[in-house]
C-alpha cells in the first residue's frame, strides 16, 4: 500500500542511512581528535619554550609532581570510596519487599543489577578524577613540605622552628582536608548504597538499620570524629598564624591573651573529648546500639560551644578588658618582634630629626652631592618628551613611566625604544614577521634639562649614540611586546628605517625561540594562536623560529612560577647589550605572630595606573625576602636567576625543589652588579608596615599614640599615596650621600611631616640599610600635601604660572615634589612642566623651591640653580631675601660700579673692587658646576667683600655706591619689606 501524505497523515521517518551514521561517525571522532590535538598543543608548545629558555626541568618538575599528586591522591580516593561502596553493598540484607518503600526500590536494584560493577566502577573513577584534580592543585605545598628548609628560629609560643608552619603545617591540613573528603564521601555514598538495598529504611515496621548497615555507618563516623580530634590538635598550632583585627592592624596575626589562657586549652581539651567520642563510634557495632556514640557526640557538640566558645568570651569580658593593656602586652611584643623579623625591618635605624628653618655652608658641606644630584627630570612625566624627541619612527614608542638607574655618578632616566604596531599599516605578515623589534635604549641625565626644558640625553639618536658605546640594540623582548614574532631563517624583517626613508633589513640570529621547522610544531602552534597561515606559510623559511611570551615579567615568573616579580623592570645596558633586570621575591603566609598585608593593597600608588601592574593582586603573606635578581636579555630573550639573598630558607627549599634553576650571586657579571638596586615594591611593603611597626613598645603600640601614613600624592588628581623615589641622598646619620629609595611619613589624620625614611639601594655593605629620620612632634614641618599648598598659595608661584600659561595652549603639571634633609632642615623641589594640549609634550619651564617650615621662602626660578641659590644661598649669605616686586627674582651682587665722583682710588678700595669681582666669578663658575657648597662660600664672599667695599669707599671720602646687578630692598608681594 502506498505512503500517503498530506493533512491527516504523519510521514514516518525511518533509522538514518548507513552513510549519514557513518558521517556522523566520522564527525564525532574527528571532533574528538581535534580537542585532544588541541590539548596536546597547549602541552606540547609549553615543553618547546621551557626547553628554548633551558629550564626544562622547571616544566617537567611541575609536570611529574602534578601527574604523581594526580595519581596518588585520585587512586587513594577512587579506592576508599569503591571500598565503601563495595562495602556497603556486600552488607546488604536479604531482601524482601515489606513495604512501598522498598517495593519502589526494587525496580531500581533490579535495573542496576546488570550494571553494578561498572557503575562502581564509573563512581570510584568519577571521584577519583575529582579529587586527583585537585590535589595536583597542591603541587607547591607538596614541594615546600619534601624540601623544607629550617629559619633556625623558633615561634614564641610552641617553640618550634617556623618552618614548621611554613611548610609542614599547610601539608598537615591538605592531608586532613583530604582525609575528610575521602570519609564524608564515603559516608554519603554507602549511606545511599544501604537504603538502596534495604539496610536503611524510613517506613516499615522494625529496625530502621541493619546491623551491617549500623556498624559500617558507625564505623565511618568514628573515622571522622578521629579526624576532627586531629584537627583540633592542629588548630592548636594554626593559632600562631591565625589572621584577625586588632589595634588598627587588619591583618594581625598570632596568639592574644584569650587565644593563649582560653582557646589553646579548649583545643587541647576538645581533642580528648572528640577522641573518646571516636572510641564510643567504634564500639557500636560491638555493642548494637548508637545511644553511647550519641551520648558522647551530644557532649563533644556542648563541650566545642562552652569551651571552645563561651568560656573564652568570658575570659575577654571578665580578665582582659578590666585590664586589657597588661594583659596583652607580651603578645603585642611578640607580634611587633615577629613582624619586624618577617618583613626585614627588624635593623631599620631610627634618629631624631628637628629640621632648622636656616643653614650655612659649613651645615651644607656633607650634602653638596645631594644637593647637586637633585633629580630635575621626573620618569613618570617626561616619557611623552622622550617619546617626540627620540622616538624617530612612528612605529616605536617609549613607556609612560621611564626608569631611573645610575652610570658612574650620575642618576640616569632611561627609556627603551620599543615597536608599537600601532604606528604600522596592520596585517599579518607587517605585524609578525616585518616588524619585530624596537631599537636602543634612550638616556639622559637626571639633574639637567637643557635652555629649553628639554631632557640632556647621553645617548639618543637611532642607532642611538653616546655614553653606552657599541651594544647589540635590538630590543625583541620588552614591556611593551606582546605578540608573537617570526624571525629567523634568512627572512629579512624591518631593523628600522634610516634619514633618507630607506628601509635597513635584518635578519635574526639571536638564540631565542622555537624552531618551526618541524610540521607537527607548526600545527601546534597554529592552534595555540588561532592562526591556520602559521601551518602553511610561505614567509616561514627553515631555520625560521617562533617567539613569544617575550614581556621580561611573564618570562621569568613562567620559569620560576614559585617568586613573585616586582612589577618595574628596568634596563641596563652591561657588556654590549641591554638587559632587563627584576626583582624576585620569595614569600610566605606562615610566619607565626608576624602580621599578614595584602601585596596588591600596599603596593599601589599614584603612578601604578601609569606603571600597568601590581606586584601581586591578591596575595595575602606575612613574609617575603628580596632573594632573587633575575635578567631577561632583550635580543635573545635568555633568562637568568641568580640567589640574592643567600640565607633565605624559602629560596633554599625552592632551589632544592629546582635543582640548578638558580645560579650563585658570585655568579653575577661585574658589570650588571652596580646596576642592581634596591626594588620599589618591596620597599612599598616594608614601609606600609613601618608606618606603624616603627614602634618598637608594646605599651607604645598599645595606645596608638604615634601612628604614622604614607601621604597622598599632591601632584595628581589620585587619591593614592605617593610613590617613593629613586635619589641620590644623605640621611642625617648618614657619612655620605648613597643612591636610595625615599619616602615620607605623616602622622595619621594630619598632613604636617612624621618622618623622611630611605633605604640604600647601592648593591654595596649597607645595601638594604633603612634609614628613619623622626621628625619631633610640634617641629612644623611640612609634609608634601603643605609644601604643595605653600607653593599654590604663593602669589609669586600663581603669578609666574599664570604668565607661563597666558598666550599658550597648555597646561601645568608638576613633576615629583623631592623632600631632602638638606644642611639641618628640609629642602623641597619640584619640578613644574609646561605641556602643550595637542602634542601632550612636557617641558620644564619652572622649578620651585622651599627650605625651612612654615614661614619659608618660597621660589619660583627658571632652573634650579636660581631656586636653591634663593632658598639656600640667602640662608648661607645670611642677607634678607626678598623678591622686589611679583615676576622678579633678587640676585646677588655682582659687578662694582665706578666709584662716585669725588672718591680717591685708594689702595684698599682697589683691593675691595677686586675681592667683589673674584667672588662674583667664583659664585658664576660654582653655579655653572651645580656646586652649591661652593657657591654659598662664594655668596659669602661676596657679601664681606661688598662690606669692605663700601668701609674702603667712605674712607675715600664718597658714598657707599652700589654694586650693579644688586637687588635694592623693597616692598615683596604683600607690600611688606
Amino acid at each position: 500500500m502506498p505512503e500517503r501524505s498530506g493533512p491527516g497523515f504523519r510521514r514516518r521517518v525511518g533509522p538514518p542511512s548507513r552513510r549519514a551514521r557513518v558521517l556522523l561517525l566520522t564527525l564525532g571522532v574527528l571532533a574528538v581528535l581535534f580537542l585532544l590535538f588541541v590539548m596536546f598543543a597547549g602541552f606540547w608548545t609549553d615543553w618547546l619554550w621551557f626547553r628554548s629558555v633551558h629550564y626544562s626541568s622547571v616544566f617537567t618538575t611541575q609536570l611529574w609532581t602534578k601527574v604523581g599528586l594526580f595519581a596518588v591522591f585520585g587512586l587513594l580516593m577512587a579506592v576508599i570510596v569503591g571500598f565503601n561502596v563495595w562495602l556497603a553493598h556486600r552488607l546488604r540484607p536479604p531482601l524482601s519487599a515489606m513495604s512501598v518503600e522498598q517495593q519502589s526500590l526494587d525496580r531500581y536494584r533490579s535495573g542496576l543489577a546488570p550494571f553494578k560493577r561498572w557503575a562502581l566502577l564509573g563512581v570510584s573513577l568519577v571521584i577519583g578524577l575529582v579529587a586527583g584534580a585537585a590535589a595536583s592543585g597542591q603541587w607547591r605545598t607538596w614541594l615546600l613540605w619534601t624540601n623544607g628548609t629550617s629559619f633556625g628560629e623558633k615561634d614564641a609560643q610552641f617553640g618550634k622552628d617556623v618552618s614548621f608552619y611554613a611548610f609542614d603545617l599547610p601539608f598537615y591540613e591538605f592531608l586532613l582536608g583530604f582525609a575528610f573528603s575521602a570519609v564524608i564521601v564515603s559516608l554519603l555514598t554507602s549511606a545511599l548504597v544501604h537504603y538502596l538495598y534495604g539496610g536503611l529504611r524510613l517506613q516499615g515496621p522494625g529496625r530502621r538499620a541493619s546491623t551491617g548497615a549500623q556498624g559500617h555507618l558507625a564505623v565511618l563516623l568514628g573515622v571522622f570524629v578521629l579526624l576532627k580530634a586531629v584537627a583540633y590538635w592542629l588548630d592548636r598550632y594554626a593559632l600562631a598564624v591565625k589572621t584577625g583585627s586588632y589595634k588598627g592592624v587588619t591583618g594581625w596575626t598570632g596568639l592574644r591573651y584569650v587565644d593563649a589562657n582560653a582557646f589553646l586549652p579548649a583545643k587541647t581539651i576538645l581533642f580528648f573529648v572528640a577522641v573518646i567520642c571516636a572510641v564510643l563510634f567504634f564500639l557500636t557495632p560491638v555493642r548494637r546500639t548508637w545511644a553511647p556514640a550519641l551520648i558522647g557526640l551530644g557532649l563533644m557538640v556542648l563541650s566545642a560551644v562552652l569551651i571552645g566558645g563561651v568560656y573564652p568570651a568570658i575570659v575577654q569580658q571578665f580578665q582582659v578588658k578590666p585590664n586589657e593593656q597588661a594583659k596583652e602586652t607580651p603578645y603585642i611584643q611578640k607580634n611587633i618582634d615577629a613582624t619586624r623579623q618577617a618583613y626585614g625591618i627588624a635593623d631599620s635605624q631610627v634618629t631624631q630629626y628637628e629640621p632648622g628653618n636656616a643653614t650655612d655652608a659649613d651645615a651644607l658641606k656633607p650634602d653638596a652631592q645631594t644637593i647637586s644630584d637633585i633629580r630635575l627630570l621626573d620618569p613618570n612625566v617626561v616619557g611623552p618628551t622622550f617619546q617626540q624627541n627620540e622616538a624617530l619612527r612612528k612605529y616605536y614608542a617609549f613607556p609612560k613611566s621611564l626608569d631611573v638607574d645610575r652610570y658612574g655618578d650620575q642618576d640616569t632616566v632611561l627609556g627603551v625604544r620599543e615597536l608599537d604596531l600601532n604606528g604600522i599599516q596592520r596585517n599579518w605578515i607587517n605585524d609578525h614577521f616585518n616588524y619585530t623589534h624596537g631599537y636602543g635604549v634612550i638616556a639622559a641625565k637626571g639633574n639637567q634639562v637643557d635652555g629649553n626644558g628639554n631632557p640632556v640625553y647621553t645617548e639618543s639618536a637611532l642607532p642611538t649614540k653616546g655614553a653606552f658605546g657599541d651594544y647589540q640594540q635590538r630590543i625583541y623582548y620588552g614591556e611593551k611586546t606582546t605578540t608573537y614574532s617570526i624571525v629567523g631563517g634568512g627572512y629579512q624583517d624591518i631593523d628600522y628605517t634610516a634619514e633618507n626613508g630607506t628601509p635597513v633589513h635584518f635578519s635574526y640570529d639571536g638564540e631565542g625561540g622555537v624552531d618551526l621547522g618541524n610540521p607537527l610544531t607548526r600545527a601546534a602552534y597554529a592552534v595555540k594562536f588561532a592562526e591556520p597561515q602559521i601551518l602553511y606559510s610561505s614567509a616561514i623559511r627553515d631555520g625560521a623560529k617562533i617567539i613569544y611570551d617575550r614581556t621580561p615579567k611573564e618570562r621569568v615568573e613562567k620559569v620560576a612560577p614559585w617568586l613573585s616579580i616586582d612589577a618595574d623592570p628596568y634596563p641596563v645596558v652591561e657588556d654590549g647589550r641591554v638587559v632587563w633586570v627584576l626583582d624576585g621575591y620569595t614569600t610566605s603566609d606562615g610566619y607565626p605572630f608576624s602580621s599578614k598585608t595584602t601585596l596588591g593593597d600596599v603596593t599601589k600608588d599614584s603612578l601604578t595606573n601609569q606603571r600597568g601592574e601590581l606586584l601581586t593582586a591578591a596575595n595575602q603573606v606575612n613574609y617575603i625576602r628580596n632573594s632573587v635578581k633575575a635578567t631577561v636579555d632583550a635580543y635573545t630573550g635568555e633568562v637568568t636567576l641568580y640567589q640574592w639573598d643567600e640565607a633565605d630558607p624559602v629560596l633554599k627549599t625552592w632551589m632544592k625543589a629546582f635543582p640548578g634553576t638558580v645560579k650563585a650571586k658570585t655568579d653575577i657579571p661585574k658589570a650588571l652588579a652596580p646596576h642592581l638596586r634596591y626594588p620599589q615594591d618591596m620597599f612599598k611593603v616594608q614601609r606600609d608596615l613601618l608606618a606603624e611597626y616603627h614602634m618598637t613598645d608594646a605599651g607604645g603600640f598599645f595606645n596608638g599614640t604615634d601612628i604614622w601614613q604614607v601621604p597622598t600624592d599632591p601632584t595628581t588628581n589620585s587619591n593614592e599615596v605617593q610613590p617613593p623615589y629613586y635619589l641620590t641622598v644623605r640621611m642625617p646619620d648618614a657619612q655620605a650621600a648613597s643612591f636610595s629609595l625615599t619616602t615620607t611619613f605623616a602622622p595619621q589624620g594630619r598632613d604636617n611631616l612624621a618622618a623622611f625614611m630611605s633605604v640604600s639601594a647601592d648593591p654595596g655593605p649597607d645595601y638594604g640599610k633603612i634609614r628613619i629620620a623622626k621628625i619631633p612632634t610640634g617641629s612644623g614641618a611640612l609634609g608634601p600635601k603643605q609644601v604643595q599648598a605653600k607653593f599654590n598659595s604663593d602669589p609669586l608661584v600663581a603669578n609666574q604660572l599664570t604668565l607661563l600659561k597666558t598666550g599658550t595652549d597648555s597646561d601645568i603639571e608638576y613633576g615629583n615634589l623631592l623632600t631632602l634633609p638638606v644642611g639641618g632642615g628640609l629642602l623641597n623641589v619640584e619640578p613644574v612642566y609646561l605641556i602643550g594640549r595637542s602634542a601632550k609634550v612636557p617641558v620644564l619651564k619652572k622649578v620651585l623651591a622651599t627650605y625651612g617650615n612654615e614661614n619659608a621662602v618660597v621660589a619660583v626660578e627658571d632652573n634650579l640653580e636660581k631656586a636653591l641659590a634663593k632658598v639656600l644661598g640667602g640662608a648661607v649669605t645670611g642677607a634678607p631675601v626678598t623678591p622686589t616686586a611679583p615676576g622678579t627674582t633678587p640676585t646677588t651682587p655682582t659687578t662694582p660700579t665706578t666709584p662716585t665722583p669725588g672718591a680717591v682710588l685708594t689702595p684698599e678700595l682697589q683691593k675691595a673692587i677686586g675681592d667683589v669681582l673674584k667672588a662674583q666669578t667664583d659664585a658664576d663658575a660654582a653655579a655653572k658646576a651645580g656646586d652649591w657648597v661652593a657657591l654659598g662660600q662664594a655668596q659669602k664672599a661676596q657679601s664681606e667683600a661688598a662690606k669692605e667695599l663700601a668701609a674702603a669707599q667712605q674712607k675715600a671720602g664718597a658714598p657707599a655706591a652700589t654694586p650693579s646687578g644688586a637687588a635694592t630692598p623693597s616692598a615683596g608681594p604683600s607690600g611688606s619689606p
